[in-house]
């Protein structure tokens, strides 16, 4: 059985930003994709995701819009912004270097 995790600072905007790069999402869609990827151990709360949505929609990051969703009803999507798809490649490039590095430490003997 799988736990969840507390996600180290300013991971969830990159994790937000990963999830809207194949087009958008609402905002329980972003959470629930989130967990599906990570096989439910990274599960975000609302309290958390709202809060970063709007952050992120306010520095230009995302675009917000309000179409139905899949249920029909109206809901609040997101969507990239060109400056957003830009702090994505430089946030993931980073992310993985720092994983390499902290992965390295954690194997050596």
């Amino acid at each position: 059985m799988a736990t969840s995790l507390d996600l180290p600072q300013g991971t969830l905007e990159l994790l937000i930003l990963r999830t809207l790069a194949p087009g958008p999402r609402h905002g329980w869609g972003i959470g629930e994709r989130i967990a599906q990827v990570s096989s439910e151990i990274l599960r975000v709360k609302q309290g958390s995701l709202y809060p970063a949505l709007h952050r992120m929609e306010r520095r230009k990051l995302l675009r917000a819009f309000w179409a139905p969703s899949e249920s029909n009803r109206r809901a609040k999507y997101y969507e990239l912004t060109a400056r957003g798809r830009a702090k994505l490649e430089a946030e993931a490039a980073d992310w993985r270097r720092i994983a390499g590095a902290v992965g390295a430490v954690l194997e050596e003997p």
